[in-house]
């Protein structure tokens, strides 16, 4: 179920958009990004099950269970919306057509690599399209809380479990904090509002270098 953390963090993201974009929201919190688009963003949204043009949530009434996402949960299609096969989706992907991925992540490392796949230990319903988008997206975003749901770290030195791809991604965001990837790691550019820099270093065990922007 949707929390309001879940919501800043994907209204979060939304800020990171830019007209133009065709943009790839994986499952979970990266859904709500299209419940937060306007149509004056000019943003295209793609699903990897064959649909460019996603709008957001359905109402209850506008529920049509042919049109649902890769999590398999309902979607709407904007208009000018087109559908084509997964296989044909995945060659948008890894043909480098996809502008921005948006995935959520069990734990992001300290050159900004992601695992968001397998648990050790746990039941593995499938890869997905995580590690086509890592490769083939122009940029990743990740959207994710800033600790477990036990308190825990999810910026890490590390990652314990199975990293995604290689390639690291671009930006890491949170309710609390952005980051942003470049070679020589992690470095923080925003704040949210409500947290304090001493916040997010106490919840963050990477290491990271501060180098906040200016909102304006």
């Amino acid at each position: 179920m949707t929390n309001d953390v879940q919501r800043a963090i994907a209204a979060r993201v939304a800020d990171h958009l830019r007209p133009g974009e065709v943009v790839n929201l994986g499952i979970g919190i990266p859904t709500l990004v299209a419940d937060l688009l306007q149509p004056a963003d000019e943003v295209v949204l793609e699903t990897e099950n064959g649909l460019l043009g996603v709008g957001p949530a359905p109402t209850p009434e506008e529920i049509d269970p042919m049109v649902v996402n890769a999590g398999k949960l309902p979607v709407t299609a904007v208009p000018g919306a087109s559908y084509f096969s997964s296989s044909q989706s995945f060659g948008l992907i890894r043909g480098g057509h996809v502008t921005t991925a948006v995935l959520g992540a069990l734990q992001i490392d300290g050159i900004g690599r992601i695992a968001n796949w397998a648990v050790p230990g746990k039941p593995i319903l499938g890869v997905g399209g995580a590690m086509d988008l890592l490769v083939g997206a122009q940029r990743v975003i990740v959207a994710t809380t800033h600790m477990t749901k036990t308190g825990e770290a999810k910026v890490v030195p590390e990652c314990r479990y199975p990293l995604s791809a290689d390639r690291p991604v671009d930006l890491v965001v949170t309710e609390a904090a952005t980051f942003e990837v470049d070679g020589d790691g992690l470095a923080l550019i925003e704040v949210a509002d409500g947290f304090t820099q001493d916040w997010v270093r106490e919840r963050t065990t990477a290491p990271y270098r501060t180098r906040m922007r200016s909102r304006t």
